[in-house]
């Protein structure tokens, strides 16, 4: 079955969260997303509110910038999220958007090098390991964690270009996909990843695709989904997102299905209205839809 969900946009205001949650755990939703945009609303921070307002739905955050936390603190954090809640935190890292990070004086010269430290590092630590690595960002001396999660605590990364797609592939548990992901460039995704899989020996472990799609329902859903993918410069990248009703949704989500992606989470427009109401929209209108 093809994993579904929906995005919490940081464009709506932090307090809104609690609802918006309640309403994804009600109404069976399969997972709520958040996102660390700088300079919004923080990823952990609300996924530890997000995850304890609920008792079901599975909670992503997609994604952490890795040149803002400190590896170790990132593995202190996900591992306390994973032993309160088992089985439901999911969380990415990626290099983060490069002009955010030069603006905190973060921006690192070379983010593939950064994003393959941080993953092997943290995955080690996660795993419950002694960790002792010099690199040229990361490092750490005999650093474990007392309380590693009990259970296992996969680690996606979040990539566009070739290198670091086949680095998720090299050093990740999973791959998530921006929006901006057509169900083509999905299947050339997944070609880079598992080339990446292949030169570290890891075509055995499990390695999920998660893929983003702009989805907008309602009035005005065409014009609103065109509007959109013209302020984010896609407009002529063909076969992105969805627009109409629940059919149609469920159309563009099998799509990028049979194109390698494991889970599909829809995202909607920076000015959705009614987030509530696009959550129950996703989990009880387009779930069924969807095998």
């Amino acid at each position: 079955m093809t994993g579904l969900g929906a995005v919490f946009r940081p464009q709506l205001p932090p307090e809104r969260l609690r609802d918006v949650a309640r309403v994804a755990d009600a109404s069976g939703l399969d997972e709520l997303w958040l996102w660390e945009d700088c300079f919004m609303e923080g990823g952990i921070s609300a996924a530890a509110a997000a995850l304890a307002w609920t008792e079901r739905v599975r909670i992503g955050v997609g994604l952490l910038p890795v040149p803002l936390r400190n590896v170790a603190l990132t593995a202190m954090e996900a591992a306390t999220l994973h032993r309160m809640f088992p089985g439901r935190p999911v969380l990415a890292v990626g290099h983060g958007v490069q002009d955010w990070m030069g603006q905190v004086g973060a921006r690192a010269e070379s983010p593939v090098t950064l994003l393959r430290e941080y993953l092997l590092a943290l995955r080690a630590l996660l795993r419950g390991e002694r960790v002792t690595h010099s690199g040229r960002y990361v490092t750490l001396d005999d650093v474990a964690l007392d309380w590693p999660p009990a259970g296992p605590a996969p680690v996606l990364a979040g990539a566009t270009g070739p290198r670091s797609l086949r680095l998720t592939g090299e050093a990740a548990d999973g791959t998530l996909l921006t929006a901006s992901t057509s169900p083509d460039g999905v299947r050339h995704a997944r070609r880079l990843i598992e080339e990446g899989r292949e030169s570290a020996g890891r075509q055995a472990d499990p390695h999920e695709v998660v893929v983003y799609l702009l989805a907008v329902t309602g009035p005005g859903a065409a014009e609103r989904l065109h509007a959109e993918l013209v302020a984010e410069g896609l407009q002529s990248v063909p076969d992105l997102g969805a627009a109409g009703d629940a059919g149609a949704v469920a159309e563009a989500v099998q799509r990028l299905a049979e194109a390698g992606a494991d889970r599909v989470i829809l995202q909607p427009t920076g000015d959705e209205p009614d987030p509530e109401g696009f959550v129950r929209f996703v989990a009880e209108e387009v779930r069924p839809l969807v095998p």
